[in-house]
């Protein structure tokens, strides 16, 4: 009898341990990093501190990139001579002469001037490996660029988008963070490409403001 109850109660044990696992396992929360639209490649990381229908309020760590500005009046020809110089520096144009991995996103700071001229600061990640000492540029338009800690609001998409797609959304960005009456930077935003020209489905863009005090 005692033997039979002791036998019970180890049973008993046995599946509160069992069900208590299985609680914690499914309270806590999913893996979500990388972001599965950073395909695998080092991008910035960042953690989301609210998400709304129409935004996310990400707290990105601070972080290197390699970067070039481009001065004009049109942004797809501004963001495509960027990307050129930024492809030549990681092909091996530094001082080192090394080859450095493709990181996403192509981040794009957009600072409108006067009429329709614009200052576009277009910038590669630096990867992980080469966040303490990346590799001076040949080229002298291109720099290092430390981003410190900032609280981004972030709004994504998807498509090939032109021009127009991206003033449309940061427009939708901007409507709905004066809306919620949120301070922000209203003098530039960016924009985030995670995608090649040649993925034809399931991109993702993002055009964010930057959180003022």
């Amino acid at each position: 009898m005692i033997v039979e109850m002791g036998h019970r109660v180890s049973k008993m044990l046995s599946l509160f341990i069992l069900t208590t696992v299985v609680g914690l396992v499914a309270a806590s929360p999913a893996r979500t990093w990388p972001p599965t639209f950073c395909h695998g490649q080092d991008c910035p990381r960042y953690s989301v501190v609210t998400s709304t229908a129409d935004y996310e309020e990400r707290l990105y760590e601070p972080a290197k990139w390699t970067s070039v500005t481009i001065s004009g009046s049109e942004y797809s020809s501004a963001v495509s001579e960027g990307f050129r110089k930024l492809f030549q520096y990681i092909s091996g144009a530094n001082e080192e002469q090394a080859k450095i991995p493709m990181t996403v996103p192509v981040l794009n700071k957009v600072t409108p001037r006067q009429g329709s001229s614009m200052d576009v600061t277009v910038s590669f990640f630096v990867p992980y490996a080469d966040q303490t000492s990346p590799p001076e540029p040949s080229d002298p338009d291109v720099f290092t660029n430390t981003l410190p800690q900032m609280t981004a609001f972030v709004r994504h998409f998807s498509g090939f988008a032109r021009d127009n797609d991206w003033t449309e959304n940061v427009a939708a960005l901007a409507k709905s963070l004066d809306n919620a009456t949120i301070s922000y930077h209203k003098d530039f935003y960016y924009t985030a490409g995670y995608d090649g020209p040649f993925t034809p489905t399931n991109r993702h863009n993002e055009v964010m403001f930057i959180k003022s005090d």
